[in-house]
């Protein structure tokens, strides 16, 4: 299973073991060709060394010290512009080397010194001893600060991360009337304490990977033990240790990566921006994959069900979470089969139409030099690029493209008999209806399913329909993320699980975990609450 998610190896399966293992060390060693070689002893040399893997870059900043011990050590202080905090840096680093207490207490060979500095002078959270320039870079650009001391190959890092981020905002793609206000951010830490703020357990434990030969970027894995099932958790970290890429700048390339269905349209991944989303979805069982620089946090295993559920469900009444549920299927269904369902009723079924819709349908269609189908892909066509212009222009800008080429592109097709108004209204309520799903990933794949089934019923009509809808059924139960079936609860059917599918039931009903998830406790925990009596009883 492992050599499945080795994406971009080539052939390299078909070779022995230990030719694979040569091949990626001399690889390693092209990218790396500091890997696993130690420091020097001597200040200068280090220097150099870092000023030249570095190209001398203006943002690796040099700091030359001299410890007021007995025989006057020189230290070098080490660390990049930007992405260190300068505050804590000059209080918890560059402060203790001019104390006193330290001079006091440095009385040592120069190789005690990188031990007693971590010991007793450092006082930020994480300190650790360097002894290769593997690590040394590694750490250099997480934003930790490196400290060398003269006539010794060790080095301290300090944990002094910091500059500019974007702060805890309102998510842009998850919108939501009630609930909690902030989203994910950039940095994989402030993500991670989010999680932890929702589920304060030491159940939630935390598995972290370095992903990308050239970005080193730092990928978690959260999950809560005794929740998420073995063997998935065993599955996803085989597909992780299969990746082999130069960088990761996005969970895009995590997903992609570790996918199991390639060729389908549908997500098998799920991507979040709410913490609190992934707190419920953590709570149920499934597992969460952080990224380093992107606000989106993966889901897995995910089901189909999962992309029309909003955390907002579970804040409002269920009566009101179950007819907005069956609203978002209604319109998905709208998004999908509307344009081809008009182009079969108006190419082939003209019968299905009452007598004097379909008298006012020929008036408008009698000055249309185009047949229906070729009417309604020109238009959703037009659609697409007005949609992917507004997302792509500034918000300023956007705003009047899309009221402009909503009005007036509209009002001049129909005005110069290019199409008819039926086509125009058709069209912008699929658009309207596609919206309204909670997760754009299977918007997207709505949208691309959409033409497949207007050439169907360009051809055959509600039987091309019928065919197409008959495939992707058939292929949609075919799907599987981590092993679980993508059409569950209803395919195959899981009766206790439909409590939270097209309906919502209230909270008090849902005492079961969805089946093959949390197999280890499928029940949730629950305060039983004595009855409340009523006053004067």
């Amino acid at each position: 299973m492992v050599g499945r998610y080795k994406r971009g190896v080539g052939r390299a399966g078909k070779k022995t073991a230990k030719q694979s293992a040569r091949a990626e060390k001399h690889e390693q060693q092209q990218l790396e060709p500091y890997a696993d070689r130690p420091l020097f002893a001597e200040l200068k040399q280090n220097r150099q060394f870092i000023a030249q893997q570095m190209g001398e870059s203006a943002d690796v900043i040099f700091r030359e010290m001299q410890l007021m011990n007995s025989i006057r050590t020189n230290v070098l202080v080490v660390y990049v512009q930007g992405m260190v905090d300068d505050e804590r840096m000059n209080e918890f680093v560059l402060q203790p080397l001019h104390r006193e207490r330290f001079a006091q207490a440095a009385e040592a060979r120069p190789d005690e010194l990188p031990g007693m500095f971590k010991n007793h002078v450092l006082s930020t959270g994480i300190v650790n001893e360097i002894k290769d320039w593997k690590q040394f870079f590694e750490k250099l650009l997480l934003g930790y600060c490196l400290i060398l001391f003269e006539g010794t190959s060790k080095a301290i890092s300090s944990s002094v991360v910091g500059g500019e981020r974007r702060g805890i905002e309102e998510p842009k793609t998850e919108m939501a009337i009630r609930g909690p206000r902030e989203g994910f951010t950039e940095s994989i830490r402030v993500n991670t304490a989010m999680i932890r703020r929702k589920i304060r357990s030491p159940k939630l434990w935390l598995e972290q990977k370095t992903i990308g030969e050239l970005t080193q970027t730092p990928v978690c894995i959260m999950y809560i033990q005794g929740l998420a099932d073995e063997n998935v958790l065993k599955d996803l970290r085989e597909r992780l240790d299969a990746i082999k890429i130069d960088g990761v700048l996005e969970s895009g390339y995590i997903e992609e990566l570790i996918e199991e269905q390639m060729w389908t349209p549908f997500p098998t991944v799920m991507n979040i921006e709410r913490p609190d989303a992934v707190a419920g979805n953590l709570l149920e069982g499934r597992i969460a994959i952080l990224v380093d620089g992107t606000p989106f946090v993966l889901i897995v295993p995910t089901i189909m069900n999962m992309f029309f559920q909003s955390s907002e469900d579970y804040y409002q009444r269920y009566d009101i979470a179950t007819f907005l549920r069956m609203l978002r299927f209604v319109s998905f269904l709208i998004a999908l089969l509307m344009p081809s369902v008009y182009v079969a009723i108006v190419s082939y079924h003209q019968e299905m139409i009452p007598t004097q819709l379909l008298l006012k349908l020929a008036a408008q269609r009698e000055g249309v030099p185009f047949p229906a189908y070729l009417e309604a892909f020109i238009m959703e066509l037009v659609f697409e690029i007005l949609r992917e212009a507004v997302i792509r222009m500034p918000s300023a800008a956007g705003n009047t493209i899309s009221i402009v080429g909503g009005l007036v592109i509209g009002q001049s097709v129909v005005e110069a008999g290019i199409v008819s108004p039926a086509v125009v209204i058709v069209v912008s309520f699929t658009a309207i209806a596609s919206f309204v799903s909670p997760a754009y990933s299977l918007g997207i794949a709505a949208r691309l399913l959409r033409f497949l089934l207007l050439l169907a019923a360009s051809t055959l009509g509600f039987y091309g329909i019928g065919l197409v809808v008959l495939l992707l059924l058939l292929h949609l139960s075919n799907i599987r993320s981590f092993g679980i079936p993508y059409t569950k609860p209803f395919a195959p059917l899981y009766f206790k699980d439909l409590k939270d599918t097209l309906v919502r039931a209230p909270l008090w009903l849902m005492r079961e975990r969805p089946q093959k998830l949390a197999v280890n406790n499928p029940v949730r925990e629950q305060i039983e609450l004595e009855p409340r009596k009523e006053p004067g009883q």
